[in-house]
């Protein structure tokens, strides 16, 4: 059963000004079904077949006439030698678009070869899982709390509200394959045990300042270690890096980056949260909420194909806000409530606007997880997952 994305006519707005376009995005959040159904007229080729990815390495030219243009290139990060070939066929037809494209599931490999090779020919953009608008859409049901806890177990790996399995064996299934075949392939980790409890224990973090030695000491590896295990959780697009904002406030602030899962329910699988009734009275609803949220503006910026240009507030003195999002000389500001009681501003957003100037707040936002858009005041709204 099909799933219509957002990020679908960008996709096909791309390709009609660049000749090669690149589709990244962790395992499983449909990017290759994405480029089929779009392009049915495709051909359509996996470098997740060993043969054919030993095919692109060792003859690229060769393989490219195999596999000739319109193509459509799966898990390119297999053979990242082939990109030296497609320039040399894009380049022999540079007012040809459309021509070659590709998906791959890890940065680390494929941004190298991209830069290097592909440089002013190719347009990159990032594919996620579901949103709750997606998913809203294509399940036809009502925004209530009971049904945005489900959302969040399940998360938005499309495959499990296409078939409707259950979240618990799809995610044991998902990190055996991600540890299995990612993490050994970027990184030698011995004792994979220790990788399991590393990102474990790294979930229960989603929503906190990150803290690499906290988190070395916790795990009983090297700080260094935590350093590259979390580039390549970066690189796999399994979690996202909040950065702070600084702004002219200088040394006051936190300097360290927010750490986020990009998807719920394998933040709650990995947390050991199976079911709603315990989401619902755990004590990390508030930050997994927050998670959820950052997941939902991440999708808006990666499915209009626009750089994500948001940002964290926190002081040496508590002073906290969650997102933060740059509009020319004025900010909007959002911050994350379970649920929102009173028609008040919280305090913390008042706080902020006496800080950096109420002149220069566009707009305060309060995201909570059923409320239908209310206007408190003349710049400040109380909004929801599907109208954020």
């Amino acid at each position: 059963m099909w799933i219509e994305r957002e990020i679908s006519d960008q996709i096909k707005e791309v390709t009609k000004f660049r000749p090669c376009v690149l589709l990244t995005g962790a395992r499983q959040t449909g990017k290759s079904s994405l480029l089929e159904k779009i392009f049915p007229d495709y051909t359509y080729v996996s470098l997740d077949l060993p043969n054919l990815a030993q095919e692109a390495k060792e003859n690229g030219g060769y393989f490219l006439e195999k596999f000739p243009s319109p193509v459509i290139i799966d898990e390119i990060q297999y053979a990242p030698e082939l990109f030296r070939f497609l320039k040399i066929e894009i380049d022999k037809k540079r007012d040809q678009f459309g021509r070659f494209l590709l998906t791959g599931s890890q940065k680390f490999s494929l941004m190298k070869g991209v830069s290097e090779s592909l440089s002013g020919r190719v347009s990159i953009l990032e594919c996620h899982s579901l949103s709750i608008r997606e998913i809203q859409n294509f399940k036809k049901v009502e925004l209530s709390t009971k049904q945005i806890l489900e959302w969040m177990i399940q998360g938005g790996y499309p495959e499990l509200h296409a078939y409707n399995l259950k979240p618990e064996r799809f995610y044991a299934d998902y990190l055996a394959t991600y540890l299995e075949r990612d993490v050994r392939q970027l990184i030698n980790v011995k004792d994979l045990s220790v990788f399991d409890k590393f990102l474990r224990l790294l979930a229960l973090r989603s929503g906190q300042v990150l803290s690499m030695n906290s988190l070395a000491s916790a795990v009983g590896v090297s700080s260094p270690t935590i350093k590259n295990w979390i580039s390549i959780l970066e690189a796999s697009n399994v979690i996202y890096l909040l950065k702070p904002f600084y702004n002219n406030f200088g040394k006051r602030l936190v300097k360290s980056p927010k750490l986020y899962f990009l998807d719920s329910g394998l933040l709650c699988f990995l947390s050991g949260i199976h079911h709603i009734q315990a989401l619902a009275s755990s004590s990390l609803l508030g930050s997994f909420f927050e998670t959820l949220a950052l997941g939902q503006l991440v999708r808006n910026f990666c499915n209009k194909g626009l750089p994500i240009n948001l940002y964290y507030f926190r002081d040496n003195h508590g002073n906290v806000i969650d997102f933060i999002l740059p509009e020319g000389n004025r900010l909007t500001v959002y911050e994350c409530k379970w649920q929102h009681q009173g028609g008040k501003t919280p305090k913390n957003i008042e706080k902020f606007k006496s800080m950096i100037g109420e002149e220069n707040i566009k707009e305060s936002k309060i995201i909570t997880s059923t409320s239908e858009p209310t206007q408190i005041n003349k710049n400040t709204w109380v909004t929801n997952l599907i109208k954020l």
